[in-house]
């Protein structure tokens, strides 16, 4: 078939061939709404740790429940919630994955880094500037979260709890606590509270 051709030709049609087989950029899938789907059947989701490597949170957690947290350096709600995050973090270190998920496409991995430190965060932490997780997690604001059970099915989305009655109201302590009660039914099989929307700072760009 190759009789006749030039070697330069040979080499144009190697390279387009080579082209045609290099494997695209990342992308993600939809979240499963029933049991897992295999690896063969979809790419798997991720997103970028501050190394700049893709990670897909669902490998890593290996069957266990993932909880995805919506912060970003500059949201002053979001801030004050670190403490609780932090605590929710440690209360179920062993027994769920969660991770910080900074979606403003313009926070650097260092300012991240900064935040973390500044703000005592032992959580590992994903840039996620194409909104990939944010699609996932069906999430609008800073902070919400995103929990998943052990088959990859979003079971909660919204607020971590009540106490914020809107932008610049807070009440002394919340009342109800969603983002635990949700992982806590992650966990057992049993159903999650409704969804609650966040109150706290937009993530822009949204589609």
């Amino acid at each position: 078939m190759l009789r006749g051709l030039s070697g330069l030709a040979i080499a144009v049609l190697a390279g387009m061939l080579l082209l045609a087989w290099a494997a695209p950029e990342f992308s993600l899938a939809a979240p499963v709404r029933g049991s897992a789907k295999s690896s063969d059947a979809a790419e798997s989701p991720g997103a970028l740790d501050l190394a700049g490597q893709v990670v897909d949170p669902f490998q890593i957690a290996a069957g266990k429940p993932v909880v995805l947290i919506f912060v970003r350096t500059d949201c002053p709600i979001s801030n004050r919630y670190a403490p609780t995050i932090q605590a929710l973090s440690q209360k179920y270190s062993s027994t769920a994955v969660m991770m910080l998920v900074y979606p403003d496409r313009s926070e650097s991995a260092q300012s991240i880094e900064r935040h973390l430190h500044d703000y005592g965060y032992k959580i590992d932490a994903l840039r996620d500037p194409r909104h990939t997780l944010v699609k996932l997690g069906e999430v609008k604001v800073t902070p919400e979260a995103a929990v998943f059970n052990r088959n990859r099915e979003l079971v909660y989305h919204g607020r971590i709890d009540n106490w914020y009655k809107e932008f610049g109201r807070a009440r002394s302590a919340p009342t109800t606590h969603e983002l635990d009660d949700a992982i806590q039914a992650a966990l057992s099989g049993q159903s999650a509270p409704a969804s609650v929307s966040g109150v706290g700072c937009y993530i822009s760009d949204l589609q």
